[in-house]
């Protein structure tokens, strides 16, 4: 059994992440959307509505793609924060992203593979950690991408199911009219500036411990899953596809594809009528459904899956941000802060009230990290068999605006602070890993009681 510190010095280290983007990865993805298509109509079920223009990702804003264990870790855990899971619903959703401390191993001159930790945990639990591990490289290599594509910008990422609820009832539980379309995109990642117009790509990400073979099928399935949400013109929302390939021997590889197209941004009006981040929001009915363009004078029949038109731009960009301040506000362990920026069916509820017990979380611990003081929430549990403690939360005068519900104050200062956060990994005074990342959350860890150094 390894000692706890060199676990965490193991999740420190930045190690190679293998990508996989190409025609032939295209090609195979089309091919396996077809032979899907074929099974589908031997059942005589509908074809799927697909993206059908995919194409490879530019080598150029692939880049070098480095990781440590703890920054994948960290991306899951941020993703996770507004969970709705069952039992496990509570402010602690993200602390699930602990259990895959030991599932990854590399070096710097070595690709990222699953440890013996992880190859075991495979063989049981195949679906739940491939399809967890693959959120949290999916997502850092999706923001790895837009940012090198748009360097004046921040990248926000919000899961999409919690951002649809604010317009559209889901599921049989929320209240309006239903959608009735079961593919949606996991996440939204929106590129911001201050004061001016975003874009919004959908995300789909998924993961296997089987093969390329696997990822060419889970691509294609992801394929409909961001084909189901427009923004702006039919048929030209930008969207980025994932699988991650964890296969038990082996280096991990992930798949990854994009759609391109002149939709997905959200126009700003010119002038003083813009809506000011700050005011809280409520549940719409909108009716589903995406509206192709008219044939002649005669409009389309409406497809399944949502349509954000010109007209909701300005709401849909309003819903992002203050998803976006939700997912922090739980990061840090925050429920009363995080309630203000949610609606009835986005899951105000999940965070007020009873949680079960080891569910909840308070926003009651403060740490200095990497020379930035940070409040959040912690947690404890046992490493091989000796006691740590993690640490969640948002650098402390971030927070401050969020918790006091100034979305366009922390706007306005996240941006102007974009390149300066620190790119650390590992922090001797806390004698751990930690990750921060340009939203002023962290990610940090250390063996218990260890006193810091003065």
């Amino acid at each position: 059994m390894k000692p706890v510190v060199d676990v965490l010095r193991d999740l420190a280290l930045p190690s190679n992440v293998a990508v996989r983007s190409d025609l032939a990865l295209v090609g195979s993805v089309a091919a396996a959307a077809a032979e899907d298509d074929k099974k589908r109509e031997e059942k005589e079920l509908d074809a799927l509505r697909r993206k059908s223009d995919l194409q490879p990702i530019p080598v150029e804003e692939l880049g070098s793609f480095q990781l440590t264990p703890w920054h994948v870790l960290h991306a899951l855990g941020r993703a996770s924060a507004l969970a709705r899971r069952g039992a496990g619903r509570g402010l602690a959703e993200h602390w699930g992203s602990l259990k895959y401390s030991q599932a990854l191993t590399g070096s710097s001159d070595a690709y990222v593979r699953l440890s013996a930790e992880g190859r075991e945990t495979a063989e049981h639990y195949k679906a739940l950690q491939s399809g967890e591990l693959g959120i949290g490289f999916a997502l850092a290599l999706a923001k790895q991408v837009l940012s090198l594509r748009y360097p004046q910008h921040v990248v926000s990422v919000v899961p999409a199911d919690t951002t649809l609820r604010a317009g559209w009832a889901l599921t049989s539980r929320d209240k309006g009219p239903r959608s009735g379309y079961r593919y949606r995109p996991r996440f939204f990642a929106e590129v911001w500036k201050p004061g001016e117009s975003s874009r919004v790509f959908p995300i789909e990400c998924k993961g296997n411990h089987s093969n390329a073979a696997t990822s060419h099928d889970q691509l294609a399935s992801a394929s409909a899953h961001v084909e189901a949400v427009h923004i702006g013109p039919w048929n030209e929302t930008p969207s980025l596809l994932f699988s991650t390939e964890l296969p038990v021997d082996g280096p991990l590889t992930v798949h990854a594809a994009q759609s391109d197209g002149k939709g997905g941004w959200l126009n700003k009006p010119t002038g003083p009528a813009g809506r000011n981040l700050d005011h809280q929001i409520e549940d719409q009915n909108i009716y589903p459904g995406i509206q192709p363009p008219s044939v002649g004078d005669k409009a389309s029949p409406t497809e399944p899956g949502f349509h954000i038109q010109p007209d909701r731009h300005e709401w849909f960009q309003h819903v992002l941000a203050r998803t976006a301040a939700a997912g922090l506000t739980a990061f840090a362990g925050d429920g009363a802060a995080t309630v203000q920026y949610l609606t009835k069916r986005q899951g105000q509820s999940h965070f007020t009230g009873f949680a079960h017990a080891a569910a909840g979380s308070v926003q009651d611990a403060r740490q200095k990290l990497l020379g930035i003081s940070f409040v959040g929430t912690d947690h404890v549990f046992r490493l091989n068999r000796t006691r740590v403690e993690a640490f969640s939360g948002v650098a402390e005068d971030l927070f401050h605006h969020l918790e006091a519900g100034r979305v366009e104050q922390y706007h306005s200062e996240v941006y102007a602070r974009r390149a300066t956060w620190p790119l650390d990994t590992w922090d001797s005074r806390w004698r751990g890993p930690v990750s921060v990342h340009p939203d002023g959350s962290v990610l940090a860890m250390r063996v218990l009681n260890v006193k810091p150094q003065p």
